[in-house]
């Protein structure tokens, strides 16, 4: 509860702080919450920012007197958006042509999502298709919730450059686009009270859409995919049993790909900087897919490699030694002979007498 708690003052500080609050007949009121003028008009909220950042952030901070305080970030002059509503306002009907997801940090939230009202509470997040047309309920009582709006080329270019985890980036947009007929939108619960860990990677965030710097875009980029990962697989939410199961198959192949490309050279730390996440995470997932811990899933793979390379070669074994990773000439005999039952001289004469 202390990181809600810090978040809550973060966003405070964010949405009233700023000098001279913009109010609400400023152009960009209608960008960032524009009540219902009709109920024929479908409105389409484009990506409001016009810089190289994929992701951007819209806060709204609601009080019990009917006021709304939000901002965006990043922004080029930090700003406080101030406007009055009435109990039950809605927002206009509208789609976005970019991903939602958007956060509850306290209170309760209600959108009306394909004419079907639903409720989030605190903790929830929803996952909103760019053609998804939804409302937004305004409600006289203490309520935070954060909009992150991604460009949709994040998704295809996660899965282009190879960033965090592509498959299961992938799969999420995939399984989303499928229910396009049926359901637009997919609402994550937290399996327990509030995890603190989705806070914590939106702080993250927040702070560097503050910060704003060169590194901004693609430190988004990974804390976006953590977060994915973090709500499909700690989360309960729609999608089916079957397709859950594929998903954290989909996560172990991530990682061992990565592996068995870079054996030689790999740490745990490189796992790490690529994927984002802590060094636990990779014994764990690796440890229930595989029975292996990261140590042993490495080693079963520079062995088998050196295997190859004796049968395959006329390389010295320490040459072979060397190639798949391992410097000390005894230690490599040491743990080839423990996993074959032979020295490495004595597989590569078995291997030529085949």
């Amino acid at each position: 509860m202390e990181l809600n708690r810090l978040l809550l003052d973060k966003i405070e500080k964010i949405t009233k702080k700023i000098p001279d609050p913009i109010d609400e007949n400023h152009s960009i009121g209608m960008r960032i919450m524009c009540p219902e003028y009709s109920l024929e008009v479908q409105d389409v909220k484009t990506f409001p920012i016009t810089t190289e950042h994929p992701v951007y952030i819209l806060f709204w901070n609601m009080e019990r007197e009917g006021r709304l305080y939000a901002t965006i970030k990043p922004s080029v002059t930090p700003f406080s958006f101030c406007s009055v509503f009435t109990d039950g306002e809605k927002t206009q009907l509208h789609t976005h042509d970019y991903i939602e997801l958007a956060y509850v940090v306290k209170g309760e939230f209600r959108q009306r999502i394909l004419g079907k009202d639903v409720r989030f509470q605190q903790g929830d997040l929803c996952l909103i298709d760019k053609s998804c047309l939804h409302q937004d309920y305004l409600f006289c009582r203490k309520s935070c919730v954060l909009f992150i709006g991604m460009d949709h080329a994040i998704l295809e270019e996660g899965m282009v450059e190879k960033l965090g985890e592509p498959k299961i980036v992938k799969f999420l947009h995939d399984a989303l686009m499928k229910q396009k007929d049926v359901q637009q939108f997919i609402h994550f619960r937290p399996k327990r009270d509030q995890d603190p860990r989705a806070e914590q990677l939106i702080e993250q965030l927040i702070t560097e859409l503050e910060t704003n710097d060169i590194g901004t875009k693609h430190t988004c980029k990974g804390l976006l995919l953590r977060l994915l990962h973090l709500i499909s697989t700690e989360y309960e939410f729609s999608l089916t049993d079957q397709q859950k199961k594929k998903m954290r198959w989909l996560i172990y192949e991530d990682i061992g790909d990565y592996i068995k490309t870079h054996y030689r050279e790999i740490t745990i730390r490189d796992l790490v900087d690529r994927f984002h996440f802590n060094e636990d995470y990779f014994n764990r997932v690796l440890k229930e897919r595989s029975g292996k811990t990261y140590s042993e899933y490495l080693q079963d793979i520079r062995l088998s490699k050196a295997m190859e390379l004796l049968s395959d070669t006329q390389m010295t074994v320490e040459q072979v030694a060397v190639s798949v990773g391992y410097q000390n000439k005894g230690y490599f005999y040491k743990i080839f002979t423990a996993k074959y039952h032979m020295t490495p001289a004595q597989a590569r004469n078995k291997s030529r007498n085949r």
